[in-house]
């Protein structure tokens, strides 16, 4: 593999960077995708090249990986990835290339002459060794920032909820954000919850999908009218469900991602 790559200027960056994967491969999406978020990547994956250069103007120092072989001829590819660099309008924006093609020519060639910053990827049977490079790439780009989690908002989704047993019964809440350590919610009738109240009993709803999960109350805040509890997992939360929680905030981004890129 041929490899060049550029930290990440904005090291005192707290967000993070958005990571786009743009004609992935099914391995690549399904395997090498779902891994990285269960690292805590904020990862996309779209076909939508056209309308992908309007997001990288909205979200400058983003982290772009391009499968070469698929999409269009690789001339092409050529053309539009030396566009995207050459804009003055998209900023910082950092590309690797994935092929799994074994033309060193083709290597040198975007390293060299187009000057991608993440390199060439090959993307064969090694699942595990391309996942570590492209790992090891968004590590040397600093592409989590300071940021531990991904966090979803799901505050207008009637779909997402919260209950907690409560005097004998369960509340029904509303969650408004969500990360893989924790939650945000608020109730239509204020509970009261204490600070540092335990609660064995957690039950989420985050779209299809109903989780258990053991939760401290970690504090509250006022947002308007209504009072916002914050209340973060124990440590002894199912590793499965954790992974759950990950994959439906992976889901719950690219779905807003996408209406964006339509």
């Amino acid at each position: 593999m041929i490899i060049s790559m550029e930290a990440g200027n904005n090291s005192q960056d707290i967000f993070g960077k958005k990571i786009f994967f743009l004609y992935p491969s099914s391995l690549v999406q399904n395997e090498i995708v779902g891994e990285l978020i269960q690292q805590e990547f904020e990862i996309y994956c779209t076909r939508e090249h056209k309308n992908l250069r309007r997001a990288l103007k909205k979200y400058p120092n983003s982290i772009l990986f391009i499968n070469i072989d698929d999409g269009m001829p690789e001339k092409e590819w050529e053309t539009y990835i030396r566009g995207l660099l050459g804009s003055s309008e998209i900023t910082n924006l950092k590309i690797g290339i994935l092929t799994s093609s074994g033309n060193e020519a083709i290597h040198r060639k975007y390293v060299n002459s187009v000057k991608v910053h993440c390199g060439v990827i090959p993307i064969k049977s090694n699942v595990t060794n391309a996942t570590k490079l492209i790992f090891d790439t968004l590590q040397t780009c600093e592409a989590k920032g300071r940021r531990k989690y991904i966090r979803a908002t799901t505050e207008n989704e009637t779909m997402t909820t919260i209950n907690i047993p409560h005097d004998g019964s369960y509340i029904n809440g509303t969650i408004r954000d969500i990360s893989a350590v924790g939650l945000s919610c608020s109730f239509q009738e204020d509970p009261n919850l204490e600070k540092n109240s335990y609660f064995q009993d957690i039950q989420l709803k985050l779209q299809s999908m109903l989780l258990k999960v053991e939760g401290i109350v970690f504090g509250s805040r006022m947002e308007g009218m209504a009072k916002v509890y914050v209340i973060l997992f124990t440590q002894k939360i199912d590793p499965d469900v954790r992974m759950k929680i990950r994959k439906y905030i992976q889901s719950n981004l690219q779905s807003k991602m996408d209406l964006e890129l339509r």
